[in-house]
């Protein structure tokens, strides 16, 4: 379906009236941000482990599945290795994954995977190799695709989701080739840099994939009874302590009445500060959370793809907008969108199979971890208690530093998730 045709049957099934409808009601109000320890747990729990899986799959895919340590220090940035960690020690942090042996002195230092890594890769393999994941992966590929209007992509940007979206290592030979039916290499003039680049194109369109999760919720997986143009409300889960004002929670639930328009359509001729616009760029954020495996993913990649999306600051906005939505973590080194209904308390909801393997490869990181702090002979100290966090109406107590929730600094989380801004934004909420 084509960006014209998509846009007339947007006109058949919202009247002109909402198209043009602004703000005319200013809210000096602002809407802040209160840590949520469990989805930070959900986020830390992952430190390293796309680094260790990406080291992984280098290791494996050499001939003799093994790699000198010479080789893999310059692949540093590439991997996303922490700057102020040599590759060797890195490796030597998790013992139970990697084996660092020399053929003989004279030869340099090599590296390869134990023989309990080997055995969860397999596993991993299989699950990347069976049919069942392979069409719903080929599926979210093309949902993802489907979100652009020239319903292609750069490989670059594919790339940045690739651990995301759970695509093979090597998807472009293992998986893509195996469905000409669906996908296309081609070069194309990448909008951002202006130089010719490789993307990846939909072939063409797949109607019977243009529908959102929120859609397929509503009508209860019977697409006969999906309706467009609903008043489909946005689950939103606010952390303790969080408080929102009231003003502010009344144009929320404004908000949430308006139609629903789906991510697959195109809606670009909404006025770009019009609440019904804001809802669609929060419907294309939450079905593009939605495709991802663990349902969340790098701030960083969200505002790239916003970029060659067309959307522009509206990722950003719809970001600090809706707190009860959407979580950003500041754990590991870096920003983490999260989807909070994809979550309860630090789990997610729907377990999918390639995450019960990377809560393995966990088991086996922190296991090493555990090895190296309990020495043979030294008696382990008793670990501390954890503090509680008691809730009262003027004093918390902290259980992260970084996490403090009371009565004084309980709405606070500094606006750097939102590009270093120094102050909270204010809301302009104009109904």
């Amino acid at each position: 379906m084509t960006s014209t045709s998509m846009a007339a049957v947007s006109t058949k099934l919202f009247p002109q009236r909402l198209y043009n409808q602004t703000r005319t009601f200013f809210v000096n109000a602002k809407v802040k941000w209160v840590c949520d320890p469990f989805l930070d747990m959900a986020v830390s729990r992952e430190k390293d482990l796309k680094q260790v899986l990406s080291l992984k799959n280098q290791i494996v895919s050499s001939p003799t599945k093994s790699l000198p340590l010479s080789s893999v220090s310059p692949l540093k940035t590439h991997l996303d290795l922490p700057t102020t960690t040599t590759t060797q020690n890195f490796f030597q942090k998790y013992p139970s994954v990697f084996h660092q042996f020399q053929l003989s002195p004279s030869l340099p230092l090599r590296v390869k995977l134990t023989p309990h890594a080997l055995t969860l890769h397999g596993e991993e393999s299989a699950i990347h190799g069976s049919s069942t994941h392979r069409d719903c992966v080929v599926k979210r590929l093309a949902r993802l695709l489907m979100l652009t209007n020239a319903r292609r992509l750069p490989l670059h940007v594919i790339d940045r989701f690739k651990f995301d979206l759970g695509l093979p290592h090597n998807y472009i030979t293992a998986l893509l080739s195996d469905y000409p039916e669906f996908f296309q290499v081609c070069e194309i003039k990448d909008c951002n840099t202006d130089k010719e680049t490789l993307a990846l194109e939909l072939v063409s369109w797949r109607k019977e994939l243009a529908v959102s999760e929120m859609e397929r919720k509503s009508c209860h997986g019977d697409l006969l009874n999906l309706k467009k143009g609903m008043c489909l409300r946005f689950s939103m889960n606010f952390p303790r302590g969080f408080d929102l004002e009231k003003r502010i929670m009344d144009w929320v639930e404004k908000w949430q009445e308006l139609p629903y328009i789906s991510p697959y359509e195109d809606a670009f001729h909404l006025a770009p500060s019009s609440d019904l616009a804001e809802k669609w760029a929060v419907a294309v954020l939450h079905e593009l959370l939605w495709l991802l495996v663990s349902k969340k993913t790098e701030r960083d990649n969200v505002f790239c793809l916003g970029d060659y999306l067309g959307f522009g600051d509206r990722f950003k906005k719809a970001l600090r907008h809706h707190p009860g939505i959407f979580y950003i973590s500041s754990k590991i080194r870096t920003q983490t969108v999260v989807l909070r209904e994809a979550y309860r308390k630090d789990f997610l909801v729907e377990k999918h199979p390639l995450m019960g393997m990377r809560h393995r490869y966990l088991h086996l990181m922190y296991k090493a971890q555990q090895h190296r702090r309990k020495p043979i002979g030294v008696v382990a100290s008793r670990p501390k208690r954890k503090r509680k966090i008691t809730l009262s109406t003027k004093t918390v107590r902290k259980e992260d530093d970084k996490c403090i929730l009371g009565e004084e600094v309980s709405n606070r989380l500094s606006d750097s998730v939102f590009d270093g801004d120094s102050s909270h934004e204010a809301v302009k909420i104009e109904i």
